[in-house]
């Protein structure tokens, strides 16, 4: 990914929750320079990877499959860091969709909370690994839904889906429905370990700085 790239997705998605009137934390408009001085008072953030989150999952074209994300909470389930659940907002223009993917252990809901709708493909893992064409039971707002594998489900401003572990996803902004903000709730997150693609991917590609950062991501901590 280009760091240009990377500046523009941020400058769009900080437009777009304002525009949603959602206030970010103090700390999410902080500088390098500025999280420079703030490195031992700031290990939650740093040790959890909260904060901005961008990523084209390796498919050189962020526009069509990647993902602007600010994660505002999290935790490990432990002693050092007890938190059992993880929170996440999303930025989603049009045109551009997650990667196929499952969590081994996560268990999420994808929440429209205003503008367009979201559409979210949901499959089982076949015997070999793949995205299955099977049908699989979910939760649509509460209300149990079965679907064939692959078929898009509508996610309506207010109402959310719940992915249950083993389950390959993919969601993305309807065309001609305006950009979405989602948010995302659920267990813990680790996304070192815990996500599987289809076909392949990688959660954190490497990025060329072809431009000077805007913000720090969360896989950059250890820059400082």
């Amino acid at each position: 990914m280009k760091r240009s790239e990377i500046n523009h997705s941020i400058m769009a998605a900080k437009e777009f929750f304002s525009e949603r009137n959602l206030t970010l934390p103090f700390w999410a408009h902080w500088s390098p320079e500025e999280w420079a001085h703030h490195e031992k008072d700031m290990s939650e953030v740093m040790e959890l990877g909260l904060g901005w989150d961008v990523t084209d999952f390796g498919s050189g074209d962020l526009s069509k499959i990647g993902r602007t994300i600010f994660t505002l909470r999290n935790g490990r389930g432990n002693q050092q860091h007890p938190k059992n659940y993880a929170h996440k907002i999303m930025h989603m223009p049009e045109g551009q969709k997650s990667i196929i993917h499952y969590h081994r252990s996560k268990m999420e809901d994808i929440c429209n909370r205003g503008g367009g709708n979201i559409l979210v493909s949901l499959w089982p893992v076949a015997e070999d690994g793949s995205p299955s064409n099977e049908s699989i039971i979910s939760s649509l707002s509460g209300q149990k839904i079965k679907v064939k594998g692959g078929e898009p489900v509508r996610i309506t401003p207010g109402n959310w889906i719940c992915i249950e572990p083993y389950t390959y996803h993919q969601f993305w902004a309807e065309g001609g429905e305006g950009e979405v903000l989602s948010e995302e709730i659920s267990s813990v997150c680790n996304d070192y370990t815990d996500n599987v693609f289809w076909p392949e991917g990688e959660r954190f590609p490497a990025i060329n700085d072809d431009d000077t950062p805007l913000h720090l991501l969360c896989g950059e901590y250890h820059r400082l």
